[in-house]
């Protein structure tokens, strides 16, 4: 393929090459640039020219990204990132952030516990601003981030590498929830006899063996685990009308059990405490946005009433 001369290519289309890729759809992507769906996709037929390839095939789901365009899109988004910042520059002190969006990598345990706080904390910093919350765990956060596939991560450890920023925001443990008609204890308390008893739901995002499963080898016991999923918003759907019980960090089964209904009690297993980081890419820190959403969230934290 023989070189391309910038001066001959419509840089525009790099914002429309990152609303198919980020919204997976000619039609979504035409909303979100205020574009008729047409434009967009004779945007796309320009950019199959531009780059030589398919860029994104039609499923039954929308448009999925070729490898191409998943090579293209970190260079493509670190590229907008660096003419969004130099319109920051210009204007340090903007107090509206509309057309503007921040992603933030966490697990979902996180967002059911503090997404809503941080909305709130950033509509009253960044009026206009729109958060995109995308899911992540610590084994790729490090990845996801230096790749600009979110701006800022909150997650468990996994934060350093090098050109990576992060801060403890708090230290996190681990109760249990329980269907309230199966635990009739007056006290509230979960005996170590009973919790074994009981079966598990574990969630975890590949696993077989957890931390608790440590925790009662220590003790020479073992629990019996009667389902799995990898996401926390099913629990409240598999506990209910069960005698399960599901071990899960302390703020989400908080927020789950305010919900919900489900009832809350303490572990009676002894387990490690563990760290709570925001880390972010160090090149993004003159970005008035992100900074914005930095400080929301460590607000939340430092206030977690």
């Amino acid at each position: 393929m023989s070189n391309i001369d910038i001066s001959t290519v419509d840089l525009n289309l790099l914002k429309i090459f990152e609303a198919l890729f980020e919204e997976g759809g000619a039609s979504r992507a035409a909303i979100r640039l205020d574009m008729t769906q047409s434009a967009v996709s004779a945007a796309l037929r320009r950019l199959r020219d531009v780059y030589s390839d398919t860029l994104f095939v039609r499923t039954g789901r929308g448009l999925a990204p070729t490898s191409r365009a998943r090579e293209l899109k970190p260079v493509i988004s670190e590229a907008l990132d660096g003419c969004r910042l130099s319109l920051t520059i210009s204007a340090p002190d903007a107090k509206t952030f509309y057309g503007r969006a921040v992603s933030i990598g966490l697990s979902d345990d996180i967002e059911i516990a503090v997404g809503p706080k941080i909305m709130d904390a950033v509509s009253r910093r960044a009026p206009g601003l729109r958060i995109i919350f995308r899911q992540t765990y610590s084994q790729i956060v490090s990845d996801s981030l230096a790749n600009q596939e979110m701006d800022l991560a909150i997650t468990a450890g996994g934060l350093a590498s090098r050109g990576l920023g992060h801060k403890v925001l708090g230290e996190g443990g681990y109760a249990c929830l329980v269907d309230r008609s199966s635990f009739k204890d007056s006290t509230n308390e979960l005996t170590i006899d009973e919790y074994v008893e009981r079966g598990h739901i574990l969630v975890s995002s590949g696993g077989v063996v957890g931390i608790v499963d440590e925790a009662l080898a220590t003790l020479n016991l073992k629990r019996k685990v009667i389902g799995s999923t990898t996401h926390f918003a099913g629990l409240p759907f598999l506990l209910k009308g069960s005698r399960a019980v599901a071990t899960i960090p302390q703020h989400a089964a908080v927020a789950i059990a305010n919900m919900t209904g489900l009832q809350l009690l303490a572990c009676p297993l002894v387990l490690p405490r563990y760290s709570i980081e925001l880390g972010w890419r160090n090149s993004s820190l003159r970005d008035a946005a992100i900074v914005k959403v930095q400080g929301a969230i460590s607000e939340c934290f430092s206030n977690p009433a």
